[in-house]
């Protein structure tokens, strides 16, 4: 099986400013991971609400995982940057 390695510029350069689900939610990894950037829940939560608004399924188990270990607030701020997100793209 081949393996992909994406860095953060590769992936935001790329198909996730048109709104690719798998680019979305490869971002979602590198900041659930902190591959490439800091660990960062928001932000992992903000790509993978993206993704699986546009179809990809595996975003939709990650980010119910990630909203566990979130607070409240955390989500609320996650959610409205992936709204803004979506009026600039």
């Amino acid at each position: 099986m081949a393996r992909f390695e994406f860095s953060a510029e590769d992936v935001v350069d790329g198909s996730a400013q048109h709104g690719g689900a798998d680019a979305l939610f490869q971002l979602g990894l590198m900041y659930c991971a902190g591959r490439d950037v800091d660990v960062d829940l928001v932000e992992a939560h903000k790509w993978f609400n993206l993704a699986a608004l546009r179809g990809n399924d595996e975003a939709k188990a990650y980010r119910l995982e990630l909203s566990r270990e979130m607070t409240k607030k955390q989500i609320a701020a996650a959610q409205k940057s992936a709204r803004e997100w979506l009026r600039c793209h």
